[in-house]
């Protein structure tokens, strides 16, 4: 009988030890891409997504490069967002306009339906649509949205407003595709016209078949209740969020600016991977 005990004794201990470096190694992977970004105001903890390989992957190798040491948080917007990365922002003389330089290459957008603009939520900055229809990152120009909580109703009339302006880009994508026919056409009115109607025939089509973009229930219920900036989504990249720190966040936004969102007395950061 005794035997019999310490066997089931030293199964049992097995079977903890195994328990306990199982439970170790989970904590571990919960703790993976951890980043620090401190300031002057306090520190900002963010984890990196998984989902977004690339992203991750080049902010690690910038982080461990010292590629962000030094540089400033060179816009910040009130209920909207704090950004930084761009490396003329070194040393900056005050009231110069930042906002322009990068890593010195772009990254493939990574922009997945579940991670949206939440409050907290870390994003790459990029060129706007006219210059970058493929919707490619910065390589190094990041920002972090504190956002704002909106009601029901603004959540309607932001889908509406959306829905409205991806009308308007179909529109003009289909001009543009038809743009010289239409220049070879403009002295005979009558043809100029006869073609117009089936471009915008061609355009209603496209119209027709667009699927309407609309807030989920589950994405609804976080912007009514902890906030964001839902009219970014599906625009940009995100790839990451604020797990601690969301007050240095707060205070980073709510300070002085000048003319180009520049904060007037300079928030440095340093950044460094933590886990």
């Amino acid at each position: 009988m005794k035997n019999m005990n310490k066997i089931a004794l030293s199964i049992l201990a097995v079977l903890l030890f195994g328990f306990l470096s199982c439970k170790n190694r989970t904590s571990l992977k919960q703790e993976e891409n951890l980043v620090k970004i401190g300031t002057s105001y306090g520190d900002i903890i963010v984890r990196l997504y998984d989902e977004t390989p690339v992203h991750r992957d080049n902010f690690i190798k910038l982080v461990n490069e010292g590629f962000y040491n030094g540089l400033l948080f060179h816009r910040v917007i009130k209920n909207f967002m704090i950004q930084g990365g761009d490396p003329d922002s070194k040393g900056a003389p005050a009231g110069k306009q930042l906002g322009e330089k990068d890593a010195g290459y772009t990254l493939p957008a990574e922009i997945r339906p579940q991670l949206f603009h939440k409050r907290g939520a870390l994003a790459a900055a990029r060129e706007p649509d006219q210059n970058n229809p493929e919707e490619r990152s910065s390589g190094s120009q990041f920002y972090i949205v504190e956002g704002k909580v909106f009601t029901p109703s603004e959540l309607d009339t932001l889908e509406q407003e959306i829905n409205q302006k991806r009308m308007m880009e179909i529109n003009r994508k289909v001009l543009l595709q038809h743009q010289q026919e239409l220049v070879r056409l403009s002295q005979d009115k009558e043809k100029f016209n006869t073609r117009m109607a089936e471009i915008r025939e061609e355009a209603d089509k496209e119209i027709s078949n667009m699927k309407p973009y609309k807030i989920d229930e589950a994405k609804r219920k976080i912007y009514t209740t902890i906030g964001g900036y839902p009219s970014l989504d599906m625009n940009y990249t995100v790839f990451g969020e604020v797990v601690k720190g969301m007050d240095i966040v707060d205070k980073i936004a709510s300070a002085e600016t000048d003319q180009y969102d520049r904060p007037k007395k300079n928030i440095k950061m340093k950044v460094k991977i933590i886990n």
